[in-house]
């Protein structure tokens, strides 16, 4: 498959750098993009020629989120297009036999921030001196690169060739490198090498050891290759604009990569917009500035509820407007019922599928839907999502409607026939049936929706205690076992294609909440966790393995729809609502922002398959 190419037009030098080029700190743009630079066809996408110039202003709520940069910049190996398929982005091209031998090609001339070049050798350095050096690396290469147990045979024949072969299929390996967190396996060499033991001499590697204050030469190393977190300003990038502030601040400076790979067809090299500013402010806050108008792109922070706020800001001279996205996760609220819970009489009853349907049969969706979303969500049970081509509504509707009736009877023969004065059911050791949910905390419309629930559970003789907690101690004790069901979004991925990897419905990650044990058996090849011990868990298992054979797209959709089918009717995880829509705050004076778009993790990286270096302000100020 070939990455988009011409016969280059003439190059147009950006004014941003301009000063930079004429006192000789940085060559003219036509030696700073690679020899076949990414072409883009901006009118096949029905976007607009933009100018180069202005500052973006967007939000965050976490100091460590300044990674979204990384996110929404989405320079990726290979990355998805807006209609979810997989093109060479960072790579010129990229061959794939059967699956099991990956050639990926690079762009020649290609360099990184820094303009040190880009080549198979900072490949080399990652595989040789990272991924597979135990003092870096303990765990040793990340999961994706194995297959049956085995790692892959990596060749490097020349600066622009790199050779990832099994002797197996390795279908996820392209859609790992697409990812909104990317596995990097790349790295800037010329850079990190000074913190290697086996490129730098001891002495000098000991004093940066003790200037930055760690224990060891590896810490160091590790202390600023952190390609995601994207704190480390002085570490090259191939993203489109650059960290350029030191340390932690409440504003953080991203400043256009000089070198980035993408130009237009007239010559303009992206990004268009030469800085972005990132503010770091409280989570309630996000709203409220937004609707002052001191956001010209924002979506991360904002949900459902802040709709009237934001289209207030819009007719009192906000300057933007409010686009209303899809969302990509499978639902937009999942309760998940913990079958690794520790409590054993717990464990028994949440791993009966009767009571697990009986949750959810109990749920009123409609009045969630017309409560909390002006019934512009769509109840239901979690499945993906329509613009997936697995999507089927008969899973949707699984044991999803409102029926109280045979919510009690599914209880009943479940053994749960016992009930106290208030008509809460008892459990076989004699307590009350109060069934905890812990949530984030994060989200009003979670708390809002559970509220709804416990008066459905309640008249079904199930007492909902709700919980809410900070998002990693959540997860620490849904991880441990402590927690007996948890809320979280469904699936990231409500998406799915052929080539996207089902490995998240099956028991392979701790992450979904409703078999932490089992997803840490999986990880750990049996070191810790617990082994699945449910059939259908094992299915799931099993058609994953299917899935990874399949020499066809036939037959990965066939493991797929089982797959699915599977989660239907256990209700592993009890689907809400999906499809909620997700407000996007755009100024007036941003394009090529589609107006109509899905806001999805993965895949889609946020705003990141819609591609921000292509945004361009109309004026070119901010």
């Amino acid at each position: 498959m070939a990455g988009a190419a011409a016969a280059g037009p003439s190059f147009v030098e950006s004014s941003f750098w301009q000063t930079e080029v004429d006192i000789g700190h940085l060559p003219p743009v036509s030696e700073r993009l690679p020899h076949i630079p990414l072409i883009v066809d901006l009118a096949a996408k029905g976007r607009s020629f933009g100018q180069q110039g202005g500052t973006l202003n967007t939000m965050v709520t976490r100091s460590k989120d300044i990674r979204q940069m990384v996110v929404y910049g989405y320079a990726r190996l290979v990355g998805y297009s807006e209609d979810y398929q997989l093109q060479p982005d960072i790579l010129h091209s990229f061959e794939n036999v059967g699956n099991r031998r990956f050639t990926l090609n690079l762009r020649p001339g290609h360099r990184w921030s820094s303009g040190d070049p880009f080549t198979s050798a900072d490949f080399e350095y990652w595989w040789k001196d990272i991924a597979n050096n135990p003092l870096l690396s303990p765990a040793g290469p990340p999961d994706f690169l194995y297959v049956d147990g085995g790692l892959p045979r990596v060749s490097f024949p020349d600066e622009t060739t790199v050779i990832y072969e099994w002797d197996q299929p390795n279908p996820q390996f392209l859609q790992s490198l697409a990812q909104a967190r990317p596995p990097f396996i790349y790295r800037p060499s010329a850079y990190l090498k000074q913190f290697h033991a086996d490129y730098t001499d001891a002495e000098s590697l000991a004093a940066e050891v003790d200037y930055a204050r760690v224990k060891s030469w590896a810490a160091l190393h590790n202390k600023y290759d952190n390609m995601y977190k994207y704190d480390n300003h002085e570490l090259p990038t191939l993203q489109p604009w650059i960290n350029a502030t030191p340390g932690k601040r409440i504003r953080h400076q991203f400043v256009r990569n000089p070198y980035y790979h993408r130009v237009d067809s007239k010559g303009v090299q992206l990004p268009y917009i030469d800085t972005v500013e990132m503010e770091i402010v409280a989570g309630g806050l996000v709203a409220a500035k937004s609707n002052a108008g001191q956001a010209d792109l924002q979506a991360r922070g904002l949900g459902f509820r802040d709709i009237p706020i934001l289209r207030k800001g819009e007719t009192e001279g906000g300057n933007y407007q409010t686009y209303l996205w899809g969302t990509g996760a499978a639902s937009q609220i999942a309760i998940y019922p913990n079958l690794n819970v520790k409590d054993a009489v717990w464990r028994s009853v949440l791993r009966d599928v009767r009571v697990r349907r009986a949750l959810s049969l109990s749920i009123n969706r409609p009045a969630i839907n017309r409560a909390l979303y002006f019934k512009l969500a769509k109840p239901g049970a979690m499945t993906v999502l329509e613009q997936s081509p697995f999507f089927d509504p008969m899973l949707r509707d699984s044991w999803a409607s409102f029926d109280p009736e045979l919510a009690n009877q599914l209880l009943d023969e479940a053994g749960l026939t016992e009930k106290d004065g208030y008509g809460i059911r008892i459990l076989p050791d004699g307590r009350r049936m109060e069934l905890v949910v812990e949530t984030a905390g994060e989200r009003q419309e979670v708390e809002n929706a559970l509220q709804i629930i416990t008066d459905d559970w309640n008249d079904v003789g199930v007492k909902l205690v709700m919980r809410p907690l900070d998002r990693d101690i959540l997860r620490n004790r849904v991880f441990s076992g402590t927690t007996m069901a948890s809320v979280w979004y469904g699936w990231d991925n409500g998406l799915p294609q052929n080539h996207t990897s089902p490995a998240y419905l099956a028991p392979t990650d701790q992450v979904f909440l409703a078999w932490p044990k089992w997803g840490q058996y999986y990880q750990t090849n049996g070191t810790s966790g617990e082994a699945p011990d449910m059939e259908p868990a094992q299915r799931l298992l099993s058609l994953l393995h299917d899935w990874e054979a399949a020499e066809n797209d036939s037959d990965r959709a066939t493991a797929w729809r089982q797959m699915l089918k599977i989660h239907a009717e256990q209700v592993f995880g009890i689907g809400i609502v999906a499809a909620a829509p997700q407000p996007v705050v755009v100024s007036n004076r941003l394009r090529n922002v589609p107006k109509r778009a899905i806001w999805a993790w993965e895949p889609g990286a946020h705003f990141g398959i819609y591609r921000p270096d292509e945004f361009f302000f109309q004026d070119g100020e901010s």
